[in-house]
């Protein structure tokens, strides 16, 4: 029996109905399914509890907060069959549905599996991606999967250059037409690292988009202005984090 591992949200796991924040559909509403585990380890990461395991080595932010602990990975994973899932989604009639994370294509096969379950449902589910863009879909994925929401990590992830950078994964979304990249900026390091990554992977500048760094409104208002400017000149979209602005830094909305 297909199973897939999904994130723990307070005893429950984390499926739910919102709208997209963030890049090409953002404002659409959809169906969010979490996957637990990652195979980047970002010290900023908001979802660190899909990999921050006990016993790990990994760096965080939050280490400063003597309130901060690595997470029991067997507390914070719910396995749920293809039904289960289905189940749960089906009740909010919404047919768009994004695989984040974590980072989803680590369960590539498991994924496959769960879309064509959709599929026997109705025809008309429209299945998106959140990734990281180090792995490469095989071609069961490739078929079924309709958008690539690729999201490249920078410098500043604290991910060595080795393990976030792979160029067989890049110039596989690069020509893809499936596939947009999304980066996020704090400063105009990032800038900087962001055109060597298109330059050198020729990513078109119509497939990417640039969102601020920020967990609150007011972080991301400071950096709006600077970065729709920058946006105009290299005819890269803007945007935003909308998520935020509605509902703060929370999970599960």
């Amino acid at each position: 029996m297909t199973t897939l591992k999904i994130a723990n949200l307070d005893g429950k796991p984390e499926i739910f109905h919102s709208i997209q924040g963030e890049g090409k559909n953002m404002g659409q509403p959809s169906v969010f399914i979490r996957t637990s585990l990652c195979n980047l380890h970002c010290i900023w990461c908001d979802t660190d509890y899909t990999w921050n395991w006990e016993k790990t080595r990994f760096t965080h932010v939050k280490d400063e907060d003597p309130t901060y602990k690595k997470y029991e990975m067997d507390k914070m994973i719910i396995s749920l069959t293809l039904e289960e899932i289905y189940s749960e989604v089906a009740k909010s009639g919404c047919k768009n549905i994004v695989l984040t994370g974590g980072e989803p294509m680590m369960q590539l096969e498991e994924l496959s599996a769960l879309i064509q379950f959709f599929n026997t449902k109705a025809d008309d589910y429209f299945f998106e991606i959140e990734t990281n863009g180090t792995l490469v879909p095989d071609a069961t994925f490739e078929g079924l999967i309709h958008q690539y929401n690729v999201s490249p990590k920078l410098a500043n992830s604290n991910n060595p250059k080795k393990l976030r950078e792979k160029a067989d994964a890049y110039n596989y979304f690069s020509t893809n037409e499936k596939a947009v990249f999304k980066f996020v900026i704090s400063s105009e390091n990032d800038l900087t690292e962001v055109l060597e990554i298109c330059q050198n992977y020729k990513i078109p500048n119509q497939k990417v988009y640039l969102m601020p760094e920020g967990t609150n409104p007011e972080a991301l208002k400071k950096k709006q202005q600077w970065l729709i400017e920058v946006c105009k000149k290299y005819q890269f979209h803007y945007t935003d984090r909308l998520h935020v602005h509605i509902y703060g830094d929370k999970r599960g909305v």
